[in-house]
């Protein structure tokens, strides 16, 4: 079965965009966490334009009483990133290549560089029983540098993915996140996705096996819009039970 975690940044640039606590976060997570997803996923990014720093610990706070749901930190382990999240210890902390001023993460570590600091930054997270995965393009090349770094999972990016789903390309695509799943899988990393994945494309993915979680934000909150936030979360389940 696939984990279902639900990224709450929308949410939080909803908020943010009236200056005022609505709509709360800790509500909507805790709604969502009811519901029976199993895990709550943010990104703090430097400009603090929807999760904010303040808000991680008190996340992580929630996050104790619902035992066995995990609580997933995303972001460029930049010096002030690290020490929040040392101090909030989620469960799982991904991190990002993203530059300071990016609109969204759209592209994963390119490990073929020597990067010793990355290194020391996974080791620090470790040592404080978080596990760390790294966000990847579904190359192979990449999946086995990842594993030489000693983190326990990989994030695939999948808009690639999303844009080539129902095209005449989609099978091909599909093929080389299958080939990188299962090259993750034999250098024993776990496997986690997610960009741009909704209702209508994230079966076809998970049917590729071996993927543990998916987090999804962006488009569950237009979704949930539309459709209403009962109706689409048990459908995200629904889809990931199967898998």
């Amino acid at each position: 079965m696939t984990a279902l975690s639900v990224n709450i940044n929308k949410l939080a640039l909803l908020r943010n965009s009236r200056g005022h606590n609505n709509p709360n976060l800790l509500h909507f997570a805790s709604r969502f966490l009811q519901l029976g997803a199993q895990g709550i996923t943010v990104h703090p990014r430097p400009d603090q334009r929807h999760v904010r720093r303040e808000d991680v610990p008190v996340l992580a706070a929630l996050l104790t009483q619902f035992p066995g749901r995990e609580f997933n930190v995303e972001g460029y382990p930049s010096a002030d990133f690290m020490d929040m999240v040392l101090a909030a210890k989620p469960h799982q902390c991904t991190l990002v290549p993203d530059a300071d001023n990016q609109l969204t993460s759209d592209h994963g570590w390119d490990l073929r560089r020597p990067l010793p600091w990355l290194r020391e930054r996974v080791q620090q997270l470790q040592q404080q029983g978080i596990r760390v995965s790294l966000f990847l393009d579904p190359a192979v090349e990449q999946v086995q540098l990842a594993a030489d770094l000693g983190v326990e999972r990989i994030e695939l990016y999948t808009e690639a993915y999303a844009t080539d789903y129902g095209s005449s390309q989609q099978a091909t695509t599909l093929a080389g996140y299958a080939e990188a799943v299962r090259t993750a899988q034999r250098l024993g990393l776990g496997v986690n996705a997610g960009h741009d994945l909704n209702l209508t494309n994230l079966a076809s993915l998970l049917a590729v096996g071996g993927i543990l979680e998916v987090s999804i934000g962006h488009a569950l909150t237009i979704e949930c819009i539309e459709q209403g936030l009962v109706s689409v979360i048990q459908k995200y389940l629904q889809i990931c039970s199967a898998h």
